[in-house]
């Protein structure tokens, strides 16, 4: 079984990936989705995510804060950020991070659930 977690602060659009990720992926999938980053990271190694989507603009704790915190030595989760922002700066800066996959738009679209789950 994949574990998958979403971060997100939009609930529609966590609602919205959880949806389309199910429907397109044939393995069965165990979701857990926080609002909070800082929630996140409190779970996070324990969870043992196979995929972590993470949306960069959140009040308290942004994406960017939980890449600084997340240390990818205590899991290897393949990350990908999930954003609604199309600011070069944020696609560059997402690609600094090493661990970090790929730079998504949202909303996720099948094309993009097939090249990350295949």
């Amino acid at each position: 079984m994949l574990t998958i977690v979403l971060i997100d602060d939009d609930p529609i659009s966590t609602f919205v990936t959880e949806k389309l990720i199910s429907k397109n992926v044939t393995e069965p999938c165990q979701f857990f989705k926080y609002q909070s980053a800082k929630e996140a990271l409190r779970e996070i190694y324990e969870i043992k995510p196979n995929y972590l989507f993470l949306d960069l603009n959140m009040p308290e704790m942004t994406g960017w804060d939980f890449l600084d915190t997340f240390d990818i030595a205590k899991n290897n989760a393949k990350i990908y950020i999930l954003s609604s922002s199309v600011d070069e700066r944020d696609i560059n800066k997402a690609s600094e991070y090493q661990f970090v996959k790929d730079y998504l738009s949202k909303p996720l679209i099948k094309k993009c659930i097939k090249s990350i789950f295949n």
